[in-house]
């Protein structure tokens, strides 16, 4: 890893002081936001992370479980915020509050005074109360892990051996990317979901039935309907109690079930709290000068585990502290997931069950493809839509639900149409609202790689679901490889110092 910088960034005469409480995929995208507003002009701006070092995406830490080095994953190593004068105080959690005197105490006991504060503490993971799972000392027990940071994924790997048993509890993304990587190293792996459903938050039962048996195909076992009841062993975890009596052996069990707003923080200094911190359109908390974005923030009643939200709101966010446009205001977002969840490609977006009874619902089931798409329309225009296996249209689907557009008096059209050899103004990126006609003018300028997109236009940064579109792109830009003479040609000349 990069190691933190130490000279303090160049801070404008007279400025006020900006406080970030957070350094995950929320706090990163609005230092994102601002710096493209200019903000270190108006704001001395500080960044508290509770992780040591710079910002990584959390969505990729399947990658460092699977053996990539953790910089693999870095968004922003501390010389970023240096270069764009932004100060990074790196594990230091913030622990206290006081938005009366406006300031706030890390865990060393240090404290800082503030202007403004923005709360953007992300989520904590969920953890069970399961008999067995911990030590006499509180701690948990040699072999259970949560699925969380990129500390984790590192205790993971070093503990995970070829041959051994591990139970993962959960059947969301996390939990399912971590069964395929332990699957993929060579254990044998079974998860335990309590819903009858995986990734039951964006499929229906028929929906997750395809995707089980996709996962099931790669070797991996699913056990949907049941909890944990018990750890047990003698010191390091052997084996687990599912809550109908039987035990299930284990030399690692891997919790990953679900998250929940961080709020303790805001509980602590009286902010009103819900299921997350209460934020209104200008993403302003009760407390004058502190705002929330993000997992933690609660706005017109719901909370938001995306990131494509999150972007949303910080762009809003960064208008309004930096003035560029007072007036912004969030008005809510469009759920919407794009993943490849173990391996299978899964897209979710908007109603995923019809709310009236004049709704109409259009399903396409594929048995020998192991592929389901659905759409739910109202009055001739898409309120939602899930695909399993098959995500080709997911693009084209999602720019109709956030525009309104109708779709063909046939609506199977539009769910089963290819995109066109050549698209123009088709989503690419849903997260950072790229098009392809932006990722085609990046490499026009000079981009080569997938890499270099996302550079210059943010494609592939979020998620990371459109990565493969992108690289598809790239590749016809580039046109076909060059023929092996060339190739052995080239190779000559680059070793006689002609390039």
């Amino acid at each position: 890893m990069i190691p933190d910088a130490t000279a303090p960034p160049r801070r404008p005469p007279r400025a006020r002081r900006l406080a970030i409480v957070g350094n995950g995929m929320a706090a990163c995208r609005l230092l994102d936001e601002l710096a493209r507003r200019g903000a270190a002009d108006r704001y001395a701006i500080t960044v508290f992370g509770e992780e040591k070092g710079g910002a990584y995406n959390r969505v990729l830490l399947s990658r460092v479980l699977g053996g990539a080095e953790p910089d693999a994953i870095l968004t922003k190593p501390p010389s970023w915020y240096e270069r764009h004068r932004f100060e990074l105080v790196s594990g230091a959690p913030v622990t206290r509050l006081d938005p009366a005197r406006k300031t706030l105490v890390t865990k060393s006991e240090e404290e800082f005074r503030y202007d403004v504060a923005v709360l953007a503490t992300g989520s904590v993971p969920t953890v069970p109360p399961i008999e067995g799972m911990t030590g006499e000392n509180g701690e948990l027990r040699d072999g259970v892990f949560v699925y969380r940071t990129m500390d984790d994924c590192l205790r993971m790997r070093r503990h995970a051996r070829a041959g051994d048993t591990a139970v993962v509890l959960g059947g969301g993304l996390l939990g399912l990317e971590a069964a395929k990587v332990l699957c993929d190293v060579g254990l044998h792996v079974t998860v335990v979901h309590v819903a009858q459903t995986i990734l039951n938050a964006q499929l229906d039962a028929l929906g997750g039935e395809m995707l089980r048996t996709r996962i099931e195909r790669l070797g991996i076992f699913v056990r949907t309907g049941h909890t944990l009841e018990a750890v047990v062993g003698q010191g390091a975890v052997e084996g687990v109690v599912l809550d109908d009596g039987e035990t299930l052996p284990a030399d690692m069990l891997v919790l990953a079930c679900g998250v929940r707003p961080r709020v303790e923080l805001a509980k602590s200094c009286g902010l009103p709290i819900n299921r997350g911190i209460l934020v209104n359109d200008a993403m302003a908390t009760q407390a004058p000068g502190v705002y929330a974005l993000g997992e933690c923030a609660e706005h017109r009643g719901r909370t938001y585990g995306l990131v494509a939200p999150a972007w949303e709101q910080a762009a809003v966010l960064a208008d309004v502290l930096t003035g560029a446009n007072p007036g912004a205001r969030y008005a809510g977002s469009t759920p919407f997931a794009r993943l490849k969840v173990a391996g299978v490609d899964v897209a979710s977006m908007g109603c995923l069950e019809p709310e009236l009874e004049s709704d109409a619902v259009l399903q396409v089931v594929e048995e020998r493809r192991t592929a389901y798409r659905k759409l739910v329309l109202r009055d001739g225009r898409l309120i939602g839509a899930m695909l399993v296996g098959d995500t080709t249209a997911a693009a084209t689907l999602v720019q109709a639900l956030d525009r309104g557009q109708p779709l063909p008096a046939d609506p199977l059209e539009a769910l089963c149409t290819a995109p066109p050899a050549s698209p123009r103004e088709r989503l690419v990126c849903t997260c950072h609202k790229v098009t392809d006609s932006h990722i085609l003018q990046s490499l026009a300028a000079g981009a080569t790689s997938v890499e270099a997109v996302g550079a210059a236009t943010g494609a592939g940064t979020g998620c990371g679901s459109c990565r493969s579109e992108i690289a598809r792109l790239v590749t016809r830009r580039a046109g076909p490889p060059p023929a092996a003479t060339d190739v052995a040609a080239r190779a000559t000349h680059s070793a006689n110092g002609v390039s």
